[in-house]
């Protein structure tokens, strides 16, 4: 299991690096939900910013479920809370 901040985010990046995006952001939040119950089990609170042109034509709905499906067993264990934005390129124009 991936204890460390940065060995989650790392991890997190490559598992990401399947919906091909020009930008990636991810923030650990942890440190806002001390003594969270969330927190207590050893999963982190996470903002990420994610641009992708695999997001073109899908709604939000789908955006998430396709980072969701990335992110894989971290959504089990390491991952507790995700705030996601997720843009296509142009979205950002």
């Amino acid at each position: 299991m991936i204890c460390s901040t940065a060995d989650r985010i790392g991890q997190m990046n490559a598992l990401l690096e399947v919906l091909q995006p020009t930008q990636v952001e991810i923030v650990d939040d942890s440190h806002k939900h001390a003594g969270h119950v969330g927190a207590r089990g050893g999963g982190g609170h996470y903002h990420l910013l994610i641009v992708s042109n695999q997001f073109d034509g899908k709604p939000t709905v789908s955006r998430h479920r396709m980072i969701y499906t990335a992110l894989g067993e971290m959504m089990k264990h390491d991952i507790h809370a995700l705030a996601i934005v997720a843009h296509t390129p142009e979205e950002l124009n």
